[in-house]
């Protein structure tokens, strides 16, 4: 048995592959491959329209959102929120651009800071990076701008490791500004109230699909403030009236994610998978953290459930480490180059199965090693 630990693009349920791969030549008996089709055609209108059905009941979307999907990844969106919403709060409206808030929390967070401040003021109201982003910083230590035009968080680094485990409140200290937070990694693994955010956007190869599509949920009181050199094709309000075709969509990727919907419905839901994803992170952090022969470094209260960095006592057995693994059908442990060590991802798609037998070779590796 292989279990694959990738970070993104990572593991997807076999159901839904095994389903793809049934209908590949032929989509239902339509004679045609999802990725031949019209996206306009009837057969492809209904495989998107299920989809937005389908994600919307599952993270039980108010009526009062838009719900996109774009192209470009997370990391194209934190140049199209700005565009879309640095003038939202400015007095001199679209010619004016404000100032964004944004909490830094690690790599991923860094990233966007960086690129949103190609397009708008950026404060960083709070950061953990003198603490190597074992944490998140205090809401009560957050130094946010009173005329902020949005809060930014990334609810989950992939990379560092760090997840919210609740939904900071930031409108009372600005005003109404609106919380938008990228949840690339841990998108549908946890139950969210949508109503708390003004904008909420993930790539999709983590908890999805694969590569290709980024959904993008979004208030509609947020659309139509797109600065005059968007995009027309990353214009929100544009594509919300276009239903997201604009232009061409990422039409196969859609298709697997639409599958994945499917998936998650009958495995109970996002309630269902939630507790999962909860035993998982359990059992892993558990070993983990007895022994000193391996540690997490993350403070207890904002783990990630979804992104387990770890690492040996001993750093010259890393390469070790990572062949038996291999051998063992673990795959994809190496940390990010940026951090080192090992990483475990354990999204929706990976089973108990999978984290106790990362759990066991861990156990035998620390007995040949220790």
């Amino acid at each position: 048995m292989v279990y694959n630990f990738s970070a993104g693009p990572a593991v997807l349920p076999k159901e839904v592959l095994q389903q793809a791969a049934d209908e590949m030549l032929d989509w239902h008996g339509s004679g045609m491959s999802v990725m031949e089709m019209s996206h306009r055609g009837k057969e492809y209108m209904s495989i998107i329209e299920a989809a937005l059905a389908d994600v919307r009941a599952l993270m039980n979307i108010p009526s009062n959102y838009k719900v996109l999907f774009l192209q470009g990844g997370a990391i194209a969106e934190n140049a199209i929120i700005p565009m879309n919403l640095a003038a939202l709060r400015s007095p001199a409206g679209k010619h004016e651009v404000g100032v964004a808030d944004y909490i830094n929390t690690g790599s991923w967070s860094t990233k966007s800071i960086k690129e949103a401040g190609r397009y708008c003021t950026v404060n960083v109201a709070a950061s953990s990076a003198d603490r190597k982003f074992a944490s998140i910083p205090a809401r009560a230590d957050w130094k946010l701008s009173r005329n902020a035009a949005y809060v930014h968080i990334c609810s989950n680094e992939t990379i560092d490791g760090v997840e919210y485990q609740y939904t900071p409140e930031v409108a009372a200290d600005t005003d109404g500004a609106p919380l938008v937070a990228d949840m690339s990694s841990h998108i549908l693994s946890r139950e969210v109230d949508v109503s708390k955010y003004g904008v909420i956007y993930g790539g999709a190869q983590k908890n999805i699909g694969p590569a290709g599509v980024t959904i993008v949920i979004v208030r509609e009181d947020l659309l139509g403030h797109a600065l005059p050199f968007c995009p027309s094709a990353f214009d929100w309000k544009i594509v919300a009236d276009n239903d997201s075709m604009y232009n061409t969509p990422p039409t196969y990727a859609i298709y697997i994610a639409g599958l994945v919907f499917q998936w998650i419905k009958r495995q109970g839901g996002v309630a269902a998978l939630e507790a999962r994803n909860i035993a998982k992170a359990r059992l892993l952090y558990g070993y983990l953290d007895s022994t000193d022969f391996y540690s997490n470094r993350i403070a207890a209260d904002c783990r990630s459930r979804m992104n387990v960095p770890f690492f040996l006592r001993d750093d010259a057995l890393n390469d070790t480490f990572l062949a038996g693994a291999k051998e063992r059908g673990l795959l994809q442990l190496k940390g990010h180059k940026s951090v080192g060590g090992m990483r475990a991802s354990i999204y929706n798609a990976m089973p108990i199965e999978g984290v106790q037998a990362l759990v066991d070779y861990l156990k035998d590796f620390e007995k040949q090693h220790g």
